[in-house]
């Protein structure tokens, strides 16, 4: 404790020191903050942990500097996490994610970010910092290290898994990564940038003290406070706590389950809860599905098989690749002779093997996926089975879980999902913690991210009971919108290209909102095509119209209905060759799709999609 004191900023003189000390004081008051300014800028004064404040008097004197905070996702939506930060010419970048579509993006594999802002200011970006190694903030890496070369800074893990990423890209020869840890500091141009420990559902995340010369802004990544945390520490809540002290610009603080009063569960739970259930298998293989990039939960897993003498086997590419680099890496410790490859697993007795799979949110190529249609190479599900999903569904997957949980009662399986024990605690911030984060804080400005609106507007709302934030400095911002911060004010700046990037398969970008209207029009209503030959000279009908279903009625039993459709078509490209002798197909088309489409309406109430298609020949 003495030798922190003695490294601590000196306390400013009272007003009645002043009054005694006459001239000599305040001469040397100001010789010292003379020394304090130094050459044209501001003086810092150093802590341990890197932090540099600004002395109070250079407050007074220096311009205000803006601080730009533009967030290209992660607002409105949980996932595609990315925040764009420039200061004095210097950008930063942190976090890279994905969001998985919603029902309606059909055929869509994945959501990125927009990155055209990032490539229009790529010279000025020194790196990307990541918080962790979840999906929602590193799974956008890939598709943007294909247009941009820029440096990565993450703890060990988290380029462990990135590493797992890029290799599947092709993409890590041409990669520099630098790992961090937490309580050291490192430059990125006019930024200072101080990891923080914080526990999360994954080992190694951090948030980060980012200092500029506009002041320091502190971003949580996903964050809880667990007191009693499996392996790590808890939450570094006393460098939070100093950063308060020495004064915040901004907090921006995980959203996720701001509406949820009280505090999150402890990890320990889940390991109380899964004893449990092992026990109630008795004589039954064990199958667990969860999050390959979940570490904790994996090694909760191995230990009770070891503890109940069973053998564990791992299915799903992602879980194979993430289980074998964190045994590399030291964050899983597995004993000799407890791993088994999966094609061994039918040659040990039920009651000695728990299999640990993905597929906890029912993905459709997902290992636990295909069990449940019964198409998995190696596992065929059934009554000796005691099934465990060790998830809570995202929300938008709680269909596609259901179909799965479904799919394996079916087959005979034993199924423990969601609520029914306690298998999956969350690994975000409830009220009572984020009121804790604030007020350790004490930031000037906030802004939630990291969550849909209403998740945004309930963590505002929680800050502006707290009293200490003035509503005034409470923003909820919006995706491509440029946050200007100084120690002065909040203001809003022109607003920059940001937004959603579909991915289907190979192809980035090439779906956007016109195809997919069109894949919702032929999921609801079908598709009917109409295909004539005409002569390009006398404009005669030398074949069809020919009328081609799919997915609208089943022709063989609709006769009737189909030829009214064909002469209908007919009687409009009659009309319409008749009208002129110089055919302009376009139009000509435009009177078959008419045509066709309030004679199937009339007679169905039904809108199919109609592809008229014209051969001249």
């Amino acid at each position: 404790m003495e030798e922190k004191k003695k490294i601590t900023r000196p306390r400013a003189p009272k007003t009645g020191d002043k009054e005694k000390s006459g001239g000599k004081g305040k001469a040397a008051a100001a010789k010292q903050q003379g020394t304090r300014q130094g050459q044209g800028g501001v003086k810092y004064a150093r802590r341990q942990t890197g932090f540099r404040a600004p002395r109070q008097s250079q407050k007074e004197t220096a311009p205000a500097v803006p601080l730009h905070i533009i967030p290209l996702g992660g607002l409105g939506e949980v996932g595609k996490n990315i925040t764009y930060y420039e200061c004095n010419g210097d950008a930063l970048i942190v976090d890279c994610g994905i969001v998985f579509p919603d029902s309606d993006m059909f055929g869509i594999d994945l959501v990125i970010p927009d990155f055209a802002y990032v490539e229009q200011n790529v010279q000025k970006i020194k790196g990307i910092i990541i918080t962790h190694g979840h999906e929602d903030h590193i799974g956008g890496l890939p598709y943007l290290l294909k247009r941009v070369n820029l440096p990565i800074y993450a703890t060990k893990l988290t380029i462990g898994l990135i590493k797992n990423k890029l290799e599947e890209h092709n993409l890590l020869g041409q990669t520099k990564f630098v790992e961090i840890t937490p309580r050291r500091s490192f430059k990125l141009g006019c930024f200072s940038v101080e990891p923080i420990h914080v526990n999360h559902s994954i080992p190694d995340a951090v948030a980060f003290a980012i200092a500029s010369p506009a002041g320091v802004v502190i971003q949580t990544g996903d964050f809880k406070i667990d007191y009693t945390p499996l392996r790590d520490d808890c939450t570094d809540l006393d460098t939070f706590a100093e950063y308060g002290k020495k004064g915040v610009l901004a907090l921006l603080s995980d959203s996720t389950n701001s509406e949820r009063p009280g505090y999150t569960a402890t990890e320990q739970k889940v390991a109380s809860g899964v004893r449990n259930l092992f026990h109630q298998a008795e004589d039954k293989r064990i199958i667990i599905a969860t999050f390959a990039s979940n570490i904790y939960r994996i090694q909760q897993i191995i230990d009770l098989a070891v503890e109940n003498g069973r053998k564990v086997a791992v299915s799903g590419r992602s879980m194979i690749g993430n289980t074998e680099m964190a045994q590399e890496l030291g964050y899983l410790h597995v004993p000799d002779g407890t791993m088994i490859d999966i094609d061994q697993i039918n040659k040990y007795p039920p009651e000695k093997v728990v299999l640990i799979t993905t597929g906890s949110q029912g993905e459709t190529l997902s290992a636990l996926a295909r069990m449940a249609s019964n198409s998995h190479r190696n596992v065929k599900v059934g009554p000796g089975d005691f099934i465990i999903i060790s998830a809570t569904p995202i929300p938008g997957n709680e269909k596609t879980v259901t179909k799965v949980v479904n799919g394996l009662l079916q087959l005979g399986a034993d199924v423990i999902y969601e609520n029914m024990y306690d298998v999956h605690v969350s690994g975000h911030a409830c009220q009572e913690e984020q009121k804790m984060m604030l007020t350790l804080t004490r930031p000037q400005y906030f802004l939630p991210v990291h969550g849909e609106y209403k998740q945004l507007k309930r963590h505002a709302d929680t800050a502006a009971s707290l009293r200490i934030i003035p509503p005034k400095n409470i923003h909820i911002g919006e995706i491509g919108q440029d946050i200007i911060l100084s120690r002065d004010s909040l203001k809003l700046g022109s607003p920059v290209q940001a937004g959603a990037v579909m991915v289907d398969g190979l192809g980035v970008g090439d779906v956007g909102n016109v195809v997919l209207r069109d894949r919702r029009h032929l999921s609801e209503d079908g598709l009917v095509i109409a295909v004539c030959t005409v002569d390009g000279t006398t404009g005669q009908v030398l074949a069809g119209p020919d009328l081609v279903s799919r997915g609208f009625v089943y022709v063989r039993e609709n006769e009737e209905l189909m030829n009214g459709a064909r002469i209908a078509a007919e009687q409009a490209l009659d009309h319409a060759l008749a009208r002129s002798n110089r055919y302009d197909w376009t139009s000509v088309k435009a009177a078959m799709r008419e045509s066709l489409s309030s004679y199937i309406y009339r007679k169905t109430k039904r809108s199919p999609m109609i592809l008229p298609i014209i051969m001249e020949v």
